[in-house]
């Protein structure tokens, strides 16, 4: 009897390990990291983001309703993203479908939304889109700081709208 049983956990694994390996198209970057289902364009968003604030050594920034601190990218001039491809698998937007929630010391004068160039609407703030860093494996980390990640410099924003550049 321990064989057919070992036989089956045997299975068992390697259908797991098959699953978990499974392609998904190429990345130019991998990470533990799994962005919520409401910032990544393919996926169904939530009907509204919330947008909150936390406080490090940073000072105070953007997060979204699970804590993760969200980011403007320098190279985005107005409100029009242009971090598309592997861009926005590094560094995934802040989708909605819904008007966008303000939390914390976030104005809801300064939420709103821009259309992406596959059609999402993404949050932006101040007039910057938002973004998520995929090498952020935890709330209120900001390993994205100031990275030169695709040209120009990602920074956590500031409640007033502004980067915060430490």
């Amino acid at each position: 009897m321990i064989r057919p049983f070992t036989l089956a956990a045997l299975a068992l694994i390697s259908a797991l390990v098959l699953a978990a390996c499974g392609s998904s198209g190429s990345s130019a970057t991998s990470s533990s990291y799994t962005p919520p289902a409401s910032s990544t364009a393919s996926s169904s968003p939530r009907p509204a983001s919330v947008v909150g604030t936390k406080t490090s050594s940073l000072g105070t920034f953007l997060v979204d309703a699970k804590g993760r601190a969200l980011y403007l990218w320098d190279a985005d001039h107005g409100s029009m993203s242009t971090c598309s491809g592997a861009c926005a698998q590094a560094w995934p937007p802040l989708t909605a479908t819904g008007t966008p929630k303000a939390s914390g010391q976030v104005k809801s004068s300064l939420l709103g939304t821009t259309t992406r160039s596959d059609g999402s609407r993404e949050v932006t703030y101040a007039g910057h889109p938002l973004y998520y860093f995929a090498g952020d494996s935890a709330p209120g980390q900001t390993s994205g700081q100031g990275s030169d990640g695709f040209g120009s410099p990602w920074w956590v924003v500031s409640p007033a709208g502004k980067a915060i550049q430490n």
